[in-house]
Parts: C-alpha cells; structure tokens; sequence
C-alpha cells in the first residue's frame, strides 16, 4: 500500500512539529520544507525509518517550493513571522510566499492545500501583519480555489512563545505588566490546531475551499489570561496596567531587539479581540472537542513553579 505524500513548508516550527507529528501517526510520508534543513532532522524521530525527509525550500523562491511539491499529494503552509526584520518582512512571506506556494501547488497537481493564517486577518486591520495574513488567504484561493484557510486564535503549547514568556516574565519582574487588558482572546492548543490540519487533509472534498477558525473552549480578557498563567506557574504577584502612551514608546523601543517582545505592530494587534465568529466553521466542525488551558499549562509550568513538580496548586486550594 502506498501511503499519501504531503509536502509541510515550515515544518520544524512550533505548530509545524505538532502537525509532523499527527501526520506520520497517521501513516503519512512527509516532506517537511525550510530553509535549514539540518535544523530540522530533529523531526525524524517521529515518524518510522524513512517516513520524514527534510528538504530545502525558501518560500519566496518559486523554483526550489516547486521542487519541494512534486509529486506531492498534499501541501501544508505554516510558514509565518510575528515581526519584521531585515529581508523577512509580513508582504513578502505572508501574502507573496504564499501565492508563490499556491501557484506551485496548481502546477504541480497537489489535490489538497492547507493554509495557516489567523483569526483577525482583514485588509483593513491597523495591523500590517493582520493585512498580510487577509492578503495570503487572497492570494492562496486566487491561484488554488479548492484550498482550506484555518485561521487559528492565539495557539498555546509547551514550545509556545507566549504563555512561556509571560512566565518568565512573572518570575523576573516585581509585577506583571498588562497592555491593553481588556482585549479578548480564545487561546486553541497547538495539538487541537495539528488535529484540524489533519482533518481537513482526511475530509476530503468536504473540507475544501472552507475557511475554518480555531479557538479554545474559553474566551478569555488579556488580564484575566495572564492571571491564569501566574496562578499556574504558582506567582504571587500583582497585575499593573501599562498606560498606552507608555506602552508605545517601550514597544517603539523594544522593536530593535533581535527578539522583541513587543512592536509596535504588535501592539496594534493586542487592541483587537482576538476571538471566533459566532457564525464560523470551527474544530467542533471538524469533530474536535477543544482542549482547555488548564489541562494543559500544568504539564509544563512546573518549570516555573518555586518547588517545580512538588509545589502545590494553587487552584487545587
């Protein structure tokens, strides 16, 4: 029996290991696409001998994306950057990296194409990254009509950059700094996002030319979200609110460091809710029960807590 061959662009990053992951449990043979291939052999370790090849492939170059889909049954874009810096701006990778991605996927017949965006994507959206991620899901339905958009909320995980670095932050700082406190969020477990990628590749035509949007079970406010992580990283600190004049100038600020927490794009992006559309298709739709954040977090906050594993929850009482 030959099992189907899908290509994954952006495979070796936090969502992409999740989704390699589901997709060799499966039994699929996968080709995981990036631009350091000896930086992702780290992968093939989840699939059987032979399962997962690493090959060569910068988005934004047509030629070696076609090569990276030949003969591919299905293509996966997970690529995506969260700030600009030097040659990787949000145009370039968001929007034209992924038509080139969609193009190449038309030429070369691939039967199924899944794109990763993000709920808030809009044209119009004060945030460049959120007009990339509209413009990507243009460009991808222009040249591949029958693909799937899954438009995920904020995604949390052990690798995740978020909840991780809020935990460190806690731990660090005498308060935990809050910016924007009463924007809402439906943060969505990067396992529950992996098994939707791999729902819609076993759905058939029932999942193409759809647009999904992937959210928790529980909508939380900014503030009452990073309250949750300090209760689960076992911090016992206060919450202070960051006037937005002075939110501005540090993200103006931080935006130069070569990982900034904070830009000015960012920013923009923190003022907008950050939820699923009442009349959406979601991971019910796609047969997912949604994990909550608290099923999770503990597994790996233990890191953080003052007694690591043998300190006791503090929601336990």
């Amino acid at each position: 029996m030959t099992y189907p061959l899908v290509t994954v662009f952006g495979g070796s990053g936090f969502v992409g290991r999740y989704v390699v992951q589901a997709l060799a449990r499966k039994g699929w043979r996968i080709r995981v696409a990036v631009r350091h291939p000896d930086q992702a052999l780290f992968l093939l370790s989840l699939g059987a001998v032979g399962q997962i090849q690493t090959v060569q492939a910068n988005i934004t170059h047509p030629r070696p994306v076609a090569a990276a889909l030949r003969r591919a049954d299905a293509a996966i874009n997970l690529v995506g950057i969260l700030y600009q810096r030097g040659s990787q701006k949000f145009h370039k990778i968001q929007t034209e990296g992924a038509g080139i991605l969609a193009k190449a996927a038309s030429r070369e017949g691939v039967k199924s194409l899944v794109q990763i965006s993000a709920i808030g994507a809009d044209k119009n959206a004060s945030s460049l990254y959120a007009q990339s991620k509209a413009m990507g899901e243009e460009a991808v339905y222009a040249a591949f009509p029958k693909a799937t958009i899954l438009r995920p909320s904020l995604i949390f995980g052990p690798e995740d950059d978020f909840t991780n670095r809020f935990a460190a932050l806690g731990k660090r700082l005498p308060f935990m700094p809050v910016i924007a406190g009463d924007t809402r969020f439906q943060p969505v477990y990067v396992g529950d996002v992996a098994k939707a990628v791999l729902a819609v590749l076993m759905g058939g035509q029932t999942t193409k030319a759809r647009t999904y949007e992937l959210g928790g079970p529980e909508i939380f406010t900014f503030r009452s979200l990073l309250s949750l992580i300090m209760d689960q990283a076992g911090i016992h600190k206060p919450l202070l609110d960051i006037p937005m004049p002075l939110a501005r100038l540090q993200a103006a600020l931080l935006q130069f460091l070569p990982k900034p927490p904070l830009t000015p794009d960012q920013l923009r992006l923190l003022m907008v809710d950050n939820v699923v559309q009442s009349d959406a298709l979601t991971l019910k739709t796609l047969g997912i029960t949604a994990t909550p954040m608290e099923a999770i977090l503990p597994g790996y906050f233990v890191r953080y807590r003052p007694k690591g594993q043998f300190s006791r929850h503090l929601s336990a009482g």
